[in-house]
């Protein structure tokens, strides 16, 4: 149970987060904004290795488990009872609630508790929409309906990350075109991502991604594979580990498998991502649809040159012969035709390199999408988020 919180005036937003690494990664330097701008900040996540961080920051932390994969109608109704019940307790004036399932659960314990503003932030359309797996075709009737009744309401505001997701939710009727922003994800802070030089050594591509099968791992496995038969001597780094909870999760033991055959190396987890692209050439998403990928913004902001599939969200950050090439979802020859391409002309490299630099100074800065996020708070509450105090905000 939370704590109860201290008895002030001050405006309190409240973080709704499946899991507390991904709250600091995605959302800790907005909330720091908000932080310095005046507000509280509540954080409710299942909280695992990231609660010092979080603490830190001096934001109130509220231990809360969202399962992402259970399918029990009594357990999710058991996380909606609970969650009005930490609305209650906490009484936010807004709530910002981060991805599709806290969105849904997150908007009906809204309803259920009088006075508090709704930023329903999706940060893609999930397996749900993007696979057929035999799960999302079940679940995508009851999204689509949920949707309609929890999102568009005319206190709710709808943040998505791409043009395609917007078409897409508001075709179905899932959102109003009128109360969404189209803000690009939570951009890259650019005093901690710096451009690199080419690295010596072995031409070297890497992945960061949870290693997930609609992340486009076996297609890169299988493009690594094509090279390897060319002739081609590369390094393929897979930088994440399983979700166990997502249903298109990469087994473990497949993916100790194909490191102890040498095909890749496979690392896990790595607390530095600049040290990642340190160390390779080329950055590489085969994905089947993403929101807006971080881990791209962050090889673009290192000046690395990407491969990535043609669709929604990676096609906001590659610019097909400038700073990468987009292929064909699903296709690994293409793949492995964009990589060879560019391990084997080190200019080609550079030059690409420093247009996804430009790109992310143009486009994807942190501070802008922070800027564009604290607009719709103020929208929202009637209260200038932008003032002074902001430009001390830590991010």
């Amino acid at each position: 149970m939370p704590n109860t919180p201290s008895s002030d005036k001050k405006t309190r937003i409240l973080y709704l987060v499946t899991e507390d690494w991904y709250f600091v990664s995605h959302r800790l330097g907005l909330a720091q904004a908000v932080s310095d701008a005046g507000a509280d900040v509540v954080v409710v996540t299942r909280i695992r290795d990231h609660a010092e961080i979080i603490k830190k920051q001096g934001f109130r932390l509220v231990s809360f488990l969202l399962p992402r994969s259970q399918l029990s109608l009594i357990s999710e109704l058991k996380s909606i009872i609970n969650l009005v019940r930490v609305y209650r307790q906490e009484r936010p004036d807004l709530v910002h609630h981060v991805a599709l399932k806290p969105s849904l659960y997150g908007s009906m314990a809204a309803m259920m508790v009088p006075g508090i503003a709704v930023v329903n932030a999706l940060t893609g359309l999930g397996f749900v929409f993007t696979t057929g797996h035999w799960m999302g075709r079940v679940l995508q009737p009851t999204v689509r309906l949920g949707g309609r009744l929890l999102l568009g309401g005319r206190k709710n505001r709808t943040i998505v990350q791409n043009p395609d997701d917007l078409e897409t939710l508001a075709d179905a009727r899932i959102i109003r075109r009128d109360g969404t922003a189209l803000i690009p994800g939570s951009g890259v802070d650019l005093s901690a991502f710096h451009p690199l030089p080419d690295p010596d050594g072995i031409p070297t591509v890497a992945v960061v991604s949870r290693m997930l099968w609609n992340k486009g791992i076996g297609e890169l496995v299988t493009a690594t594979r094509i090279l390897r038969d060319r002739g081609l001597m590369v390094r393929v780094l897979l930088i994440g580990m399983p979700d166990p909870e997502n249903p298109t999760s990469i087994p473990e033991a497949q993916l100790c498998e194909w490191h102890d055959d040498g095909l890749v190396q496979w690392w896990g987890f790595r607390d530095s991502v600049p040290d990642v692209w340190r160390q390779a050439h080329v950055a590489v998403l085969p994905s089947y649809r993403e929101g807006l990928p971080k881990s791209l913004l962050e090889a673009a902001a290192c000046a690395r040159p990407i491969v990535a599939t043609d669709v929604p969200g990676c096609r906001e950050i590659v610019k097909h012969g400038e700073n990468g090439y987009l292929v064909p979802l699903g296709d690994s020859g293409a793949l492995a035709d964009s990589l060879e391409t560019l391990l084997g002309d080190a200019e080609l490299r550079r030059r690409m390199g420093a247009k996804s630099r430009i790109l992310v100074e143009s486009r994807f800065q942190q501070k802008s999408v922070i800027d564009e996020t604290l607009k719709v708070y103020s929208s929202l509450l009637g209260r200038d988020f932008r003032a002074p105090a902001l430009a001390t905000a830590r991010i």
